[in-house]
């Protein structure tokens, strides 16, 4: 019986807890409980349409981490906190009243560590990922660069075959208006004419084609060369960024030893303070004790000296005046004859 009152006892407080917990929010101020009841308006009007909850939500799932600092995340957080705490004791307290021991508090200590493992290991796969997304950002962009320069190649070698084609569709139109031509002579005729007056134009031409090719090839091979100039202070710049997170770490090192040494050396200090005191201590104490035995000691010596004054008259008045053992005995008379 005393178990079962027990058991219904600690239902009945889990139940006033658990209903404590949904109104908790509203021993707050108002602007707590509007900021609770917007950032909670999906579950309020799931509760309101009756739309089974989602199983296995992650709670770090729908947290932005650009935005770690909205209300809505503090309040779920204080939430959470004050419904673990809650639980934590509930649980501890139907484990105390019936089982007498501390089961379910340790499994919630084992849990809130693994939590934290969790946590930290989520950590160091962010931070592992930021360098693979870095690795792969900067490869990115030299792929990129790579494609700028292959596609530019491209675009010469085309506009080079572009100009062929079209030196040889009209070397074709040329040469079958050359054949139709009513005259070998004139023809001839004008064909040297034609070369006299082109001849300068041409080249004229070809020295422009030339400097175009030049500048062409020029801007190529600069663009190359800026290419690799970026590339290269890419790496520096990784590097000093690596230098810095290795000279840094060797910083933190360095400063927990110097404070490791400070707290030996400080903890050190005041063992040795405390010694001190108690050497102080020691040595008043066997001053005083020195002190004391001495005047204990003048006391004896005076009292002794003054006893033995007053034996030493007293034994001399006895002397004198024959008194005492020292009292003088008559002789009994010889007995009288009968």
């Amino acid at each position: 019986m005393e178990d079962w009152d027990v058991v219904n006892v600690v239902k009945i407080k889990s139940n006033v807890l658990s209903q404590s917990r949904t109104d908790k929010i509203e021993e707050c101020n108002n602007a707590l409980r509007v900021a609770k009841a917007m950032a909670d308006m999906g579950d309020l009007l799931a509760i309101k349409f009756s739309v089974p909850p989602a199983q296995n939500i992650d709670p770090l799932g729908k947290i932005n981490p650009n935005e770690l600092g909205r209300e809505e995340y503090k309040l779920d957080k204080l939430e959470a906190d004050r419904n673990f705490f809650l639980e934590v004791l509930t649980s501890t307290y139907a484990d105390l009243s019936l089982e007498r021991d501390f089961k379910s508090l340790v499994e919630h200590s084992a849990c809130m560590v693994e939590r934290e493992e969790h946590y930290l290991t989520l950590l160091e796969d962010e931070a592992r990922n930021r360098v693979t997304r870095r690795d792969l950002n900067r490869q990115i962009r030299q792929q990129r660069v790579h494609v700028k320069t292959v596609t530019y190649d491209t675009d010469v070698v085309i506009d080079k075959l572009k100009t062929q084609v079209e030196d040889a569709a009209l070397n074709a139109e040329i040469q079958a208006r050359y054949i139709v031509n009513w005259q070998r002579a004139r023809t001839e005729q004008h064909e040297q004419s034609i070369a006299d007056r082109e001849r300068p134009p041409a080249s004229e031409i070809e020295t422009h084609k030339q400097r175009l090719d030049h500048e062409q090839r020029v801007h190529t091979e600069f663009e190359l060369l800026n290419n690799i100039i970026i590339n290269e202070t890419l790496e520096k710049v990784e590097s000093w960024m690596n230098k810095y997170d290795t000279d840094m770490e060797g910083i933190d090192l360095k400063i927990q030893i110097k404070r490791s040494d400070y707290e030996t050396t400080l903890e050190n200090r005041q063992k040795l303070e405390e010694t001190l005191e108690k050497h102080d201590k020691l040595m008043k104490d066997w001053v005083n004790f020195k002190e004391e035995r001495e005047k204990a000691r003048q006391y004896r010596e005076k009292m002794f000296n003054a006893a033995v004054v007053v034996q030493a008259w007293w034994r001399g008045l006895l002397v004198r005046q024959k008194l005492g053992p020292f009292k003088e005995v008559k002789k009994k008379p010889p007995p009288k004859k009968k």
